[in-house]
């Protein structure tokens, strides 16, 4: 069972630098890639089930069906690895689904979480 209810907001014990990228399922990564090129946004990462595109500090991954690791999603960026950590460590304390701490190939990590509504979030370290 999630809790729904927390003793002290959340705000007062994790340090979110900013809401960081959506990530939307798309079936052609390679079209999806240069449609959203087309609309401006710089390719920062590709590979074949997904890739991320940032319009200034902000991003859209785009996954493909054989994505396995999360589904559609929103994520919140950490600055230090430490307090991307402690929240992992909070959320779980509280009760809150998370996934377990993972690596990414392009060298950040993260954990995937949901809401008592059921949508998947993100928190994602990133290197300054």
């Amino acid at each position: 069972m999630v809790k729904t209810h927390y003793p002290l907001p959340i705000t007062q014990i994790m340090k979110l630098k900013r809401l960081g990228h959506v990530a939307i399922c798309v079936e052609d990564i390679d079209k999806a890639a240069e449609f959203y090129q087309n609309l401006g946004m710089e390719l920062a990462w590709k590979d074949a089930d997904w890739a991320y595109l940032k319009a200034g500090e902000d991003g859209l991954a785009l996954l493909s069906p054989s994505y396995e690791q999360a589904g559609p999603h929103f994520g919140f960026v950490f600055s230090d690895r430490k307090e991307m950590e402690t929240a992992y460590q909070e959320l779980k304390d509280r009760e809150v689904r998370v996934s377990d701490l993972h690596e990414h190939r392009d060298g950040t990590a993260s954990f995937y979480g949901r809401d008592p509504d059921g949508n998947w979030f993100e928190y994602l370290y990133e290197k300054g």
